[in-house]
């Protein structure tokens, strides 16, 4: 059985920064991207972990400003401050299985990210390819 967005979904980031800010919340990592964005920052793996990571059970998050927003969004200048290495669960937004249960789930989302139904048509496959990743 096919998929309700079948046909594909319009997504265009807007730069907005919504995804990043307000309320209080997990960004979690993996060891593989926690190396990309040390090496990005020209950072020791160890000396990055001890500085933006924290732990979570058995898992890693990026820690978070006192206001909720990701420690690695620019407020000033509204983006991301490792955007080529941003971690999986960034590339992968908004293509998440919460948003995607059902067309309801989709338009709650689309109410608070203004690139959601803007944008090219992301084909069905891709979407599917964004979903699969958030799994691995």
């Amino acid at each position: 059985m096919l998929p309700w967005y079948h046909n594909g979904l319009h997504f265009q980031c807007t730069g907005c920064g919504d995804c990043c800010t307000g309320a209080p919340g997990y960004v979690w990592i993996n060891k593989a991207e926690i190396e990309a964005m040390a090496a990005h920052l020209k950072m020791d793996a160890a000396k990055f972990e001890r500085k933006y990571v924290r732990l979570v059970g058995i898992r890693k998050s990026l820690i978070e400003l006192a206001n909720g927003d990701c420690v690695f969004f620019d407020n000033q200048n509204r983006g991301c401050k490792i955007y080529p290495v941003r971690p999986r669960q960034c590339r992968t937004w908004p293509f998440w299985d919460s948003n995607l249960k059902s067309p309801e789930s989709w338009e709650e989302t689309a109410a608070h990210c203004p690139g959601c139904n803007q944008g090219p048509l992301i084909p069905r496959e891709e979407i599917e390819l964004f979903r699969q990743s958030r799994r691995v």
